[in-house]
């Protein structure tokens, strides 16, 4: 009995990995087994076991080095995750990258905020804050909407329904129409190199207007965003002006983001 007993249990942990990974690959799409043993505390043969079960379940498709869910090729835009989803993942490490942000804004200033979870987050420290806040994030707006301090400006576009977002030409238009004294960016991960990585082919270009539209850039990025995993580039390093993450990031990762010039902030 007692064989059976931790049996099961072993296949209760394995379980729970498993949707881990999935997890990961929602996010960002494309991982390698490395990222993947360091984020779960699991050796890189552990997570080379369940990708191959994975792979023969049919569920993802092995790489080398590592993964990709199965009918979405590197360079694809990642399958749409309900934003509720995204936003329980690493929620506290996300909390505090937006609490540093927020107190970094000062009254009066003209700020830009991207689509996301941690920017939904940084709305809600900015809550009674006499400051201009444009956004084409239905999160934000949601936050904010109701607050008589906050001047809100929303910035128009095609509705992305599962990520509460504004996107498209318009919104592009939009951007090119403002200035924002700093834009507040998110991504799916900051690669080892420094390149700034997302997932969703659509919001790309919209957070690139909004790199042009501001003064300062900085850059909303938890800790397991570094290094982190995209499919496409937003921009390079050296494009962002403040780093915002939490203790315990890659080391590696950081050292790249200074030597570009690039104040890291740890919250």
């Amino acid at each position: 009995m007692k064989v059976r007993g931790d049996d099961c249990y072993l296949r209760a942990v394995r379980h729970r990995r498993q949707v881990d990974i999935l997890r990961h690959l929602r996010a960002g799409g494309v991982v390698s087994v490395e990222d993947l043993a360091r984020d779960l505390d699991v050796s890189a043969a552990t997570i080379r076991r369940d990708l191959q079960q994975l792979d023969r379940a049919g569920v993802l498709t092995r790489v080398h080095g590592g993964a990709h869910l199965s009918g979405h090729e590197p360079g694809d835009s990642e399958p749409e995750r309900p934003f509720a989803e995204v936003a329980a993942s690493h929620a506290a490490d996300k909390d505090r990258v937006a609490r540093t942000a927020a107190g970094t804004v000062r009254d009066g200033e003209v700020l830009l905020l991207d689509i996301g979870t941690t920017t939904m987050m940084l709305a809600r420290h900015l809550r009674g804050r006499p400051v201009t806040v444009m956004t084409a994030s239905l999160a934000v707006v949601d936050v904010l909407r109701d607050d008589e301090q906050v001047e809100l400006v929303v910035l128009g576009g095609a509705l992305r329904r599962p990520y509460l977002s504004l996107v498209g030409v318009l919104t592009q238009d939009a951007l090119a129409q403002v200035r924002a004294d700093r834009a507040f960016l998110g991504a799916s991960g900051v690669r080892a190199d420094g390149q700034v990585l997302d997932t969703t082919g659509v919001e790309v270009p919209v957070k690139r207007a909004l790199i042009a539209a501001a003064d300062q850039v900085v850059l909303l990025a938890d800790r397991h965003k570094l290094p982190g995993s995209g499919s496409l580039r937003v921009c390079a390093i050296k494009d962002i002006n403040v780093l915002v993450t939490n203790d315990g990031a890659d080391p590696h990762t950081l050292e790249a983001c200074v030597a570009a010039g690039v104040e890291v902030l740890i919250s």
